[in-house]
Parts: structure tokens; C-alpha cells; sequence
């Protein structure tokens, strides 16, 4: 077996691509960290291929010289996905950014792994369908697939997962494969596709992706509604969910967090209170009656204070708000760092989890806003802390611990959409137990160097 070689990996790649190599400090600081997690580490280079053709060339060199390689997106993941623990290349999707097909009668459409939600939702816009997982922030496709993303819009149309028909990638050594096929279903071998989706970049680089397209509602109702407490909000979201209420969206918010948002600058000026965001889709007398039966669930529960909005621009500020709130939050400790956490449990257990969560937040003296997606049972926190103080960090790796054991207490997991990473490698065992040891076995047949992200999801000896 060769040994490891990154300068002739680095020599072989410039004169592949040119002036598509940067080795420069900039883009190489640019590419040493995500969000979130707080790693840094310098890759050797960063490649900008084009082609699927070229991303399997700069594998082969790798493979080669057993340079290490991390695939990076936009940067947006918050586990220390796209950080190269181990230097290397990383390898920057950027270029690859086109919509390919639009197979609008079939409803999908094949696009490279660099094109973001937005954009693909821009090139639909005149179809009358449209791509529905919204992670918040405008991530490509290949990072949402490699990272198992989800969102918003899960409870109605599911997570990245579900969405996704079939994929092209290229492995460790630059094999190019196509999983699955543009067919609804089928019942043909191994299920690839789904095991390269949430992979993190460990067991291959995503070069092109099938996703599934749904119809744009004819109407849409969003809203908000306040709550006394967090248990009356969550229960009448399980209550709306058992009587078969098909919301498109259930977001909860915490007081804290409802403040954040009031001071921040979107006009909103809500009840310091728990609260719900929900929107609605479908005919205008299907919307209706949902909005109807839902508020009354709701005043079962106490609900208070509704907000009604079926304009666009309304719908959309509101939204906005929503998904600004990990900003907003950190603006309540300017100069604060903040580390969002990602328990997920089974509908049924949310409130207890989110109780015993609060808890752990007050016994450790930290600040911690709460926002979740309630109608999948997963919610985050996000601990601000100053990054300088060794008190608050000890005190914020004794709340993950806290909070990922009680996640696993209740029948849950420690990461509902966030990923493992290198942040929540530690917690792989004690959720899987001997299943890991396959994955571990699945990494070594398909990267028997270790060169694909190496350090993230599962570790090697």
C-alpha cells in the first residue's frame, strides 16, 4: 500500500485543473470550517471541479496518493462536516450548479450537487411544482443529501430522504454509479441510494441527484398562535397530528426565543410566550377547514393571540422570522457563541424531553432559547456561551452530554437533521451498539484507505 502523498496529490491536481487549484490562504480559510461546531483545520487545497468526469479524476489521484478528501457544499452544516480534520482537498461543488432536467410530468428533476433550494424552487417557479425541503438555511442539494437534511416542511412532505429517487457518485478510488432509478418504487437490490443519503462524504462525493417534486398548493394559510406553556403547544400539535390534520408545517418557539425575534428587525411584535408557526396548503376550502379544526384544537389547549397570514409577502416574513431566530437568539448575548443541539423523540415523549432539557439549561446557568420542529418530535437548543470563558464551555459539553443521553433515554436520537460529523462521533455507540461495527465494516469495503472525510460518522483505526 502506498503511503500518504499530499504534495503529489496537490502537483497532479494543478495540472488537471489549472488555475481551478487554489492553495491560497483565503480560500483555504474558507474551507477549514462550517457553522456551528467550533473546529478549523486548513486543507492542503481546494479543488473546483466541473464535470462528474473531473471529480472522478481528482479521486483517482487521491485514491493514488491516499490524500484525503472532504466534499464541500456551501458551508452551512454545524457538526464540523466540511472541516479536513486531516488536511487534504477539499472539494468545492460550487461550478456544478446546474438544473439538468425538469421531467415535470413525472414530477422530478436531476440537477448537480451544487444547486441550492432556492435555486432549484427559481427554475420551477413557472411548472407549478415545487422542491420542498427547507432546511433554512439555502444549503445545496448534495450537502442536504450527504447530510441527511430535513426541516420545515418534514411533517408534510418529508425529509431529504424521501425526496430523493436516485443519485450518481463517485467512490473512493473514482468508480462513477448510479443508485437507483427515476421509478417511484422498486424492489431491485440493495437500496444504495439510501445509504450514500447521510453519509457525510465517508463513502462517496455526490455528483448528480433525482429529486422528487410536489404540486404547488392552490392555497396557503400561515399563522402563529401563543401558548401558556410548552406542553399546551405540544400537546395540541399530537392531538392535530392523531386526528390526521395534514399540516405542511408545525414550528415551536419558546418565550426566549420569541423575544429574540421581536428584537429583531422584521416588524413582528408577539407575546413574550410559547408559540406555534404552522402553515397550511391545499384547495381554498381545504385550507379553511384545516385553520378551522386546528384553532379548535387549539382552544382545548389554551391557545391565545392568532395571527393569520395568506399573503405572500406576509407568509414570507413571518417565515423569515422563523428561520432568522438562530441570529436573533444569538443577539441576546452580543459576542456569544451559540451551539445548537438536535435531540429527536418519538412525538409522544417530546414534552417530558423538552422539560427535562429546560432543566438541565437552568441547572447549568447558561442561556438557551428553544426552537423545534414539534410536529417530528425534534427540537434544538442553543447554549450562548463566551468561547473564552472554560467554565461555560465545560458547562456546555456537560449540557450536550445531558441532553443527547436523555434523547436516547426516551427512544430517541441524537441528531435529528443536524448529522454526526465530528461533533457526535462519541455518541455513535451508545445509539447503535453493534449495528455500528457494520457501518464501520461498510466504510472499509468502500474506502479501505479511510480517504473520504476521514475522522466523521464513524472512526478507524
Amino acid at each position: 500500500m502506498s503511503q500518504r502523498n499530499i504534495p503529489q496529490a496537490v502537483e497532479e491536481l494543478r495540472a488537471l485543473l489549472g488555475d481551478r487549484l487554489s492553495t491560497g490562504s483565503s480560500v483555504k480559510a474558507l474551507h477549514s470550517r462550517g457553522e456551528g461546531l467550533d473546529i478549523q483545520a486548513m486543507p492542503d487545497a481546494v479543488a473546483f471541479p466541473d464535470t462528474t468526469d473531473e471529480v472522478s479524476a481528482i479521486m483517482r489521484i487521491c485514491s493514488a496518493h491516499r490524500c484525503p478528501v472532504v466534499p464541500y457544499g456551501i458551508g452551512s452544516s454545524l457538526e464540523g462536516h466540511v472541516t479536513p480534520l486531516q488536511g487534504g482537498i477539499s472539494i468545492d461543488t460550487s461550478r456544478m450548479n446546474k438544473v439538468l432536467r425538469v421531467n415535470d410530468r413525472d414530477m422530478d428533476a436531476v440537477v448537480q450537487p451544487g444547486v441550492t433550494r432556492t435555486q432549484l424552487n427559481e427554475a420551477l417557479r413557472a411548472t407549478g411544482l415545487m422542491f420542498t425541503v427547507d432546511p433554512g438555511a439555502d444549503a445545496t442539494l448534495g450537502g442536504m443529501a450527504a447530510t441527511r437534511a430535513s426541516g420545515t416542511n418534514t411533517v408534510r412532505y418529508g425529509t431529504i430522504r424521501e425526496n430523493i429517487l436516485a443519485l450518481e457518485v463517485v467512490l473512493a478510488d473514482g468508480q462513477v454509479i448510479r443508485t437507483g432509478t427515476r421509478a417511484r418504487k422498486s424492489a431491485a437490490g440493495y437500496d444504495l441510494t439510501h445509504l450514500m443519503i447521510g453519509s457525510e462524504g465517508t463513502l462517496a462525493i455526490i455528483t448528480e441527484l433525482t429529486v422528487r417534486l410536489h404540486g404547488q398548493p392552490e392555497s396557503i394559510m400561515a399563522a402563529t398562535c401563543a401558548f401558556d406553556s410548552i406542553d399546551g403547544a405540544v400537546d395540541a400539535v399530537i392531538l392535530a397530528i392523531q386526528s390526521g390534520l395534514p399540516m405542511a408545517r408545525i414550528e415551536l418557539a419558546d418565550a426566549l426565543t420569541i423575544r429574540a425575534i421581536n428584537r429583531d428587525d422584521n416588524g413582528l411584535t408577539l407575546p413574550e410566550k410559547p408559540h406555534l408557526f404552522l402553515e397550511f396548503h391545499g384547495s381554498e376550502t381545504s385550507v379553511g377547514e384545516q385553520v378551522e379544526t386546528f384553532r379548535e384544537i387549539c382552544d382545548e389547549f389554551g391557545a391565545s393571540d392568532f395571527n393569520w397570514a395568506s399573503r405572500t409577502e406576509d407568509r414570507n416574513r413571518l417565515w423569515a422570522a422563523r428561520h432568522h431566530a438562530y441570529y436573533a437568539s444569538k443577539a441576546l448575548r452580543p459576542g456569544a457563541e451559540g451551539l445548537s443541539t438536535d435531540c429527536c423523540v418519538p412525538i409522544s415523549a417530546l414534552a417530558e424531553c423538552i422539560a427535562a432539557a429546560q432543566q438541565a439549561v437552568a441547572e447549568s446557568g447558561l442561556l438557551a432559547p428553544l426552537v423545534g420542529h414539534v410536529g417530528d418530535g425534534n427540537f434544538h437548543l442553543l447554549p450562548l456561551f463566551d468561547p473564552k470563558d472554560e467554565e461555560e464551555r465545560a458547562a456546555i459539553q456537560t449540557l450536550l452530554a445531558r441532553l443527547n443521553q436523555l434523547a436516547l433515554d426516551l427512544g430517541g436520537t441524537v441528531t435529528g437533521e443536524h448529522g454526526i460529523g465530528a461533533g457526535k462521533q462519541k455518541y455513535m455507540a451508545a445509539e447503535h451498539g453493534a449495528a455500528l461495527s457494520v457501518m464501520v465494516q461498510i466504510k472499509r469495503a468502500l474506502d479501505p484507505d479511510n480517504i473520504l472525510n476521514p475522522g466523521k460518522m464513524v472512526a478507524l483505526n
